[in-house]
């Protein structure tokens, strides 16, 4: 089956977040319709509230006839439990007479205190004078109920949440849509990389063949064997390129080799071809064998790549530092350089494809060479050390080899 082209990986993202996007505005809409619904409710309720607690008002102006009382305060009591909203009616004792409060509130007096003054700051408490001569006034205390939840059912309180669902289901999509789509484009990116890769290797077996011809028949002719000497050891190299290309996109076998003639062969085949002015140090071919499982052509590849950025970075005066060192679980090389430097803010930028500080170059060799060390060798390479105008070092990480322990 044929993958969708980029194009159109992207309009059916960019339709599906605009149906989910419509989908929430819809859900958002009926949610806020009926919490409008729900308010105009629980206003019709309160203003209920406030017509019982007028009836209540009512009802003390029409207790007393003559000096007489018309209704009981059990009886008053008793209507008042069949009241909604908290109340306690009170004199100016604050005796309560009528109340729909629990009994354990009513019997504590600190509590009523406290419910009182609760109810005042709630409410502004209402005044009535009742009796013979208007001679006692009552005060009408009253709270308010919470209608949220007898109103606001369990299906618009679900529905009510379930925007705030959908915008999370929205977010997840986009995250996994925008990692698929990267990794789509990596995975082409990654096909044109290693196709360009292997037909570079094809296109320059011809002539490679051609130029080992060249140099046996140069052998046997009277000219300078010194010279066709090292043009055999470019060659060489050269054929080691071809074969690094070849092998980018295969299966990587490692093999225990000794780290010290692996990086010390790059060494040595540098240090006929730097500039005069520049130093090139080495300390593995002193130090005992150190064994590790790797790719010899491709870690080489690594270690040119490093020593040439740090030729560029000394611009034909300087020094070059190579190490190969070891602890008890790895074994290391750096590569350090008396250069211009490396800015902190580029230290991870620089192994990205594509980024380079030079004027000439892709910007692919520090990518391959992390892509080499990490996932072939399942290794690390980080600058450590980059100061401007001092200098950088750069350092590969590996796992000891167990013939080593």
């Amino acid at each position: 089956m044929r993958y969708l082209s980029m194009r159109r990986q992207a309009a059916v993202i960019v339709v599906g977040l605009l149906l989910a996007a419509i989908s929430v505005f819809y859900t958002w809409s009926i949610s806020a319709e009926m919490r409008h619904e729900d308010e105009m409710a629980i206003e019709q309720l309160r203003l209920a509230e406030r017509n019982a607690v007028e009836m209540w008002e009512d009802i003390l102006q029409s207790t007393n006839f003559g000096g007489h009382m018309i209704y009981s305060p059990e009886l008053l009591n008793k209507l008042a439990e069949h009241t909604n909203v908290p109340l306690i009616i009170a004199d100016e004792r604050l005796n309560v007479w009528v109340t729909n409060l629990p009994m354990e509130i009513v019997g504590n007096s600190e509590r009523l205190r406290e419910e009182i003054m609760q109810m005042s700051l709630t409410n502004k408490p209402i005044s009535v004078s009742s009796g013979l001569m208007r001679s006692t006034t009552f005060t009408i205390y009253y709270g308010t109920t919470d209608y949220t939840e007898l109103v606001s059912s369990a299906h618009s309180q679900a529905l009510a949440l379930f925007p705030y669902v959908q915008l999370i289901i929205i977010i997840i999509f986009a995250i996994f849509a925008y990692m698929a789509f990267s990794s789509t484009k990596q995975n082409e990116q990654n096909r044109v990389w290693v196709g360009l890769a292997k037909e570079t290797a094809h296109q320059l077996g011809t002539p490679t063949s051609s130029l080992l011809g060249w140099i046996e028949y140069l052998r046997s002719q009277p000219v300078d064997q010194m010279a066709v000497e090292e043009m055999s050891k470019d060659l060489t190299h050269l054929l080691k390129i071809v074969d690094r290309f070849s092998k980018i996109g295969s299966e990587t076998q490692l093999t225990p080799m000794n780290i010290n003639e692996v990086v010390g062969d790059t060494v040595m085949y540098f240090r006929r071809r730097i500039p005069r002015n520049v130093t090139l140090t080495y300390n593995g071919l002193a130090m005992a064998p150190i064994c590790v499982a790797m790719n010899a052509a491709l870690f080489e590849w690594v270690v040119e790549n490093l020593l040439k950025n740090s030729l560029d970075a000394l611009q034909g005066h300087g020094e070059i530092d190579v190490v190969v060192g070891e602890d008890d679980n790895e074994v290391f090389v750096e590569v350090s350089d008396t250069g211009k430097g490396i800015a902190k803010s580029n230290w991870t930028r620089i192994f990205e494809p594509g980024f380079t500080t030079k004027t000439r170059g892709w910007g692919l060799g520090l990518s391959l060479s992390r892509r080499i060390i990490e996932e072939y060798h399942s290794g690390r390479i980080a600058v450590v050390r980059s100061d401007i105008g001092r200098g950088t070092t750069i350092r590969i990480t590996l796992k000891r080899n167990a013939e080593n322990e």
